[in-house]
């Protein structure tokens, strides 16, 4: 298992760390991905991506969940927590990405990315919202043709302390997303060998558009019964690369320099996030709603 490589989108030494959790972690390493498990949570903190846009290889999707037997079974969220409710096992990498390279590579990714440790409770009505959070490393391979369409994806859920606890597993209402790739030509001597490295920042929201103390009363209801704690649909947001190590406490490194919106942006167009969310988020009033890919940017100053 190769696992995440922090050159992969090199040359040059343009290297891409691991982000790093403030909380203690376990490192574990699949074929092209690694994952930052958080035993407390039972729940990915970070995991990381390599994409070669150049080699992916196109398998149907077959597979089936199943624990990481490296890890005690009490420090991953299994099959308990998803039976009989309407909760999805989301990839926290997608199946797809890791999809490259030889076949016997592209299989074991393909198979790795259905460990337990990869999953994160969803939502599982599809919307158009969930489509455009699913596509967006897509869209940034479109764009990435430098380096052989190579681009890294950074993916977690938002750990909050206050995530309502369903089966033992403190369920996160928000997810994090950073892409980043580099682009020849673009560093300080300007020579086709001299790279610089670009990212940018996502957030989805699956949190009700429910004021605190309506929210408040309807999880407590839902668990009281065993019931899966109210979740909206999908709402995805271009967001600053900062605001992401802020939300989370993961020390993103040379990442929140690269961001394409820069350190002070101006918000990227699309809708303006609603009220309920800048209350609980207060950086939110930075961010927009994306509802099409066409309002993501991905040009430093656009």
């Amino acid at each position: 298992m190769t696992g995440y490589d922090a050159e992969f989108i090199g040359p040059g030494g343009l290297a891409v760390p691991l982000p790093v959790p403030a909380q203690r972690t376990r490192r574990l390493d699949y074929t092209h991905f690694s994952v930052l498990l958080d035993p407390a949570r039972r729940l990915a903190s970070v995991t990381a991506c390599t994409i070669d846009g150049g080699k992916l290889v196109d398998l149907p999707r077959t597979g089936s969940w199943r624990l990481d037997p490296r890890v005690p079974a009490r420090e991953q969220a299994g099959k308990s927590l998803y039976e009989n409710n309407p909760l999805d096992r989301g990839h926290l990498v997608r199946r797809l990405d890791p999809v490259w390279g030889d076949m016997a590579s592209a299989e074991q990714a393909n198979a790795d990315t259905f460990t337990f440790t990869n999953a994160a409770p969803q939502v599982d009505a599809f919307n158009q919202s969930k489509e455009l959070w699913n596509g967006l490393e897509d869209h940034v391979l479109e764009y990435a043709n430098s380096h052989d369409h190579r681009i890294v994806v950074f993916t977690g859920p938002v750990l909050d302390e206050d995530d309502p606890v369903y089966r033992g597993v403190a369920i996160p209402r928000m997810f994090w997303k950073v892409v980043a790739w580099a682009s020849a030509g673009d560093g300080p001597t300007g020579d086709e060998g001299d790279s610089r490295l670009y990212a940018a920042g996502f957030v989805l929201d699956q949190t009700p558009q429910l004021d605190d103390a309506d929210l408040d009363a309807i999880t407590a209801q839902a668990l009281a019964r065993d019931q899966v704690p109210p979740l909206g649909p999908f709402r995805t947001y271009q967001v600053p690369v900062v605001d992401v190590g802020s939300l989370t406490s993961i020390d993103l490194g040379p990442l929140l320099t690269a961001d394409v919106l820069g350190m002070e942006p101006q918000p990227p167009s699309g809708n303006e996030p609603a009220e309920i969310l800048i209350q609980r988020v207060p950086q939110a009033r930075r961010w927009a709603e994306l509802t099409v890919r066409e309002q993501i940017r991905l040009r430093a100053g656009s």
